[in-house]
């Protein structure tokens, strides 16, 4: 069965070979934003002959053809998500790495706010927090997302 980033690669002209048939699977599975070594890990788990310098090509084709998004999570290495995996912000634990995605309506209600009393119709945005989780009793249910991503509605 086709992925939905192999489709999206079809669909934007890329030749299909093998290896970046098993790349596109294993990016459509991910429920975490690797960076490309651990891609490489779970790539070559499936398919021995997918070489490192392969996932890096192939991640950087996906980037150029719009199909990947490079986020910068600090810690030296670029990360990716898919472009059509939403619209959502990140928060990022600066500790163990953990990126908690989140949703919130008074944010984006905000944001356009500013836009329009500054003369703009906001067209986009990205919101990246990076925080240290609270040592109490009290932190609220999302800090509880293991590691890797949790996607968390907030509304208020």
């Amino acid at each position: 069965m086709e992925s939905r980033i192999e489709r999206l690669c079809v669909e934007r002209g890329l030749k299909m070979t093998g290896q970046r048939r098993v790349i596109a699977r294993v990016l459509s599975e991910t429920g975490d934003h690797p960076d490309v070594e651990e891609l490489y890990r779970r790539a070559a788990a499936l398919d021995s002959r997918i070489s490192i310098a392969t996932v890096y090509r192939t991640v950087r084709l996906l980037e150029e053809k719009g199909i990947l998004e490079r986020r910068d999570f600090g810690g030296g290495r670029a990360r990716y998500e898919p472009s059509e995996h939403g619209h959502h912000h990140h928060l990022i634990d600066v500790e163990s790495g953990r990126v908690i995605e989140f949703e919130d309506a008074e944010h984006e209600r905000v944001l356009a706010a500013i836009a329009a009393r500054l003369g703009f119709d906001l067209v986009s945005h990205r919101l990246e927090l990076f925080g240290r989780r609270r040592e109490t009793a009290s932190a609220p249910a999302a800090a509880e997302a293991p590691k890797g991503h949790r996607r968390a509605g907030v509304t208020r």
